[in-house]
């Protein structure tokens, strides 16, 4: 798939909030194409989505973990939907709620037929948690384009940051599904039009 050029990129501020769904039953129709946002909880997974569709309110920032339990879409036209997945890794979340979302998660991401990405954030200073490796490892099984956020890149120095960079390419250098990553600061705008393209490119026929 190419990248798309100046005139082909998304206008992302078309963002509206379409439903929610607590599992893949509930989903919206499977058609057109789909980017999913997913990321432990406080990976900066709301901000960024907040940034990318220049609004405040798309995706609400909420310290609540009850939030998190839904799978929510916002529709950009009638074929192009961004998606966002369950927060994970709340400590005071129940055990039994933490495998009920993963299972979900799981569901949806192993069967939606529209679903051509996946954008993983990563808070930068915290970066290949166990669930960051569960998706980076599904995303290599099933062939699944994966692009890395490594948020809150303004919470380190450039040089700091980009070792953090360096290092984790060097890593998913090992998986033969492409990966790629990259620095993001919804504080500092950094990286949001590096995401505009790449996911111009996946919402796009070829």
């Amino acid at each position: 798939m190419t990248e798309p050029n100046q005139r082909t990129l998304i206008n992302f501020q078309k963002a509206q909030f379409l439903t929610s769904a607590s599992n893949l039953s509930q989903c919206p129709e499977d058609i057109g194409y789909e980017v999913a946002f997913a990321g432990r909880s406080n990976a900066g997974k709301s901000s960024a989505l907040n940034t990318l569709t220049g609004s405040k309110k798309l995706a609400r920032t909420s310290k609540t973990p009850g939030r998190t339990q839904l799978i929510n879409f916002f529709s950009i036209s009638d074929q192009q939907r961004l998606v966002d997945l369950p927060g994970y890794g709340y400590a005071k979340v129940p055990e039994e709620m933490k495998k009920q979302w993963q299972y979900h998660l799981e569901q949806y991401l192993s069967q939606r037929q529209c679903l051509m990405g996946i954008v993983l954030m990563m808070d930068i200073r915290h970066p290949l948690k166990e669930f960051d490796l569960m998706v980076m490892q599904w995303a290599n099984s099933c062939e699944m384009p994966l692009h890395i956020l490594l948020t809150k890149a303004d919470k380190l120095k450039y040089g700091a940051a980009k070792q953090a960079l360096n290092k984790l390419q060097s890593i998913i250098g090992s998986y033969h599904n492409p990966i790629s990553v990259q620095l993001f600061s919804a504080l500092k705008k950094t990286g949001v039009d590096e995401l505009r393209v790449k996911l111009s490119g996946w919402l796009q026929e070829d």
